[in-house]
């Protein structure tokens, strides 16, 4: 790479960092005097702001759509992909606390996705990030994530799901403070989305997976730390997750995916 093209993808990702501080704060204004009580599913907002040109982050602050994803689109799916309503949206539950440690950081947790464009598998960081797996693994094993939809896609980025509400305001009714990773992310990680008010590593119960280029989450970076809370890599299938990302609209910023897609169960193991 050339100094000029290297000059050219400084000032790209530094414009990406920048529009997504911009998109945050009209969030944070926006949901300020929403009150947030036990057993009220908390307001995770979605990592929104973070889609580019580039494949991830905004050029512009235009705010995504955080409508119910539309069944009438007439847009093509994927090959592989089929359009599928689960019978089920989640298990219909929140919760008044965060659950109890019960994973073993020396054990082996691994994450089995079925989704409407295939299957993708990830290993979960039990031994860096304790508690950020062991929150993922006590919602997917209640069936909190069975049933419902991937509500935001962004081209190039991630694809981003967990909310039962479908609309990037929903939650599990807690949240909890989780590890931040220890090394940039990279393409196929797995994260927890928060709000841009709360603690880095704050996860409720929306996640997303990074599909594309995530420079602009390491980006975020403060100090020794990153804003959000790491807690596992996609180790197979990944090509599935990048399929539901194709569905992202046509904007920088990403949004609501042109076509419905879900993520049908999540399945833990253990070794």
């Amino acid at each position: 790479m050339s100094k000029a093209d290297k000059r050219a993808r400084k000032r790209e990702n530094q414009n990406k960092a920048k529009i997504m501080r911009e998109a945050e704060a009209k969030r944070a204004k926006r949901n300020r005097g929403l009150k947030i009580g036990a057993g009220i599913a908390v307001v995770i907002v979605s990592i929104v702001g973070l889609a580019t040109a580039f494949g991830g982050d905004d050029k512009k602050t235009t705010e995504p759509t955080t409508t119910t994803p539309s069944t009438t689109s007439t847009t093509k799916l994927p090959d592989g992909c089929v359009d599928t309503k689960p019978a089920k949206a989640g298990n219909g539950k929140t919760y008044n606390a965060a659950p109890p440690m019960t994973i073993d950081p020396a054990r082996t947790y691994t994450a089995t996705f079925e989704t409407s464009c295939g299957k993708f598998t990830a290993e979960l960081d039990a031994k860096n990030s304790p508690k950020g797996t062991n929150q993922f693994v006590f919602l997917a094993r209640e069936g909190f994530y069975d049933g419902l939809t991937w509500h935001r896609a962004v081209n190039n980025f991630v694809i981003q799901g967990g909310d039962p509400q479908g609309t990037g305001t929903g939650g599990a009714g807690y949240s909890v403070v989780t590890e931040w990773p220890k090394q940039d992310f990279k393409t196929g990680d797995l994260a927890w989305a928060k709000s841009p008010n709360e603690a880095a590593g704050t996860a409720g119960s929306q996640f997303f997976v990074t599909t594309g280029d995530p420079a602009a989450l390491n980006g975020t970076k403060k100090g020794d730390q990153y804003d959000y809370g790491y807690f596992g890599r996609v180790t197979s299938g990944l090509e599935n997750a990048k399929k539901m990302e194709g569905l992202a609209p046509a904007t920088p910023e990403g949004g609501t995916p042109t076509q419905p897609i879900y993520i049908l169960k999540v399945t833990i193991t253990e070794s």
